[in-house]
């Protein structure tokens, strides 16, 4: 059963660019990890601060794997590193799981 992390990462309305570029710069790496499924970085449109990686994986045991691995500490080595503008890229985040319960292919 597919299951759907969710990293909601508070960002300051000045440090979104340079999350979005730190993303890029590491795009597809997660790409080959066994159980992986796919990617998303959701930017809001409104007036929150809340950025959503939205990931999914074949099973919990998948997820918990990549997160023990040495890809993922090498993915988030630096994360904590400053933004250009010297305040802080990220200002706290919270992980949801989620698995699907209903909905639709989308096609017609």
């Amino acid at each position: 059963m597919t299951v759907i992390k969710i990293n909601a990462i508070t960002v300051p309305a000045d440090s979104g660019d340079e999350l979005a570029k730190r993303f890029a710069a590491r795009a597809g790496a997660v790409d080959g990890q066994d159980g992986f499924e796919g990617f998303e970085l959701l930017q809001p449109t409104d007036e929150r601060l809340q950025w959503l990686v939205v990931t999914r994986w074949r099973d919990q045991e998948s997820f918990d794997a990549w997160t023990a691995s040495q890809s993922f500490a090498h993915g988030h080595a630096g994360a904590d590193r400053p933004a250009p503008s010297g305040g802080p890229v990220s200002t706290g985040a919270e992980l949801w799981s989620y698995v699907v319960a209903g909905g639709s292919s989308g096609q017609a």
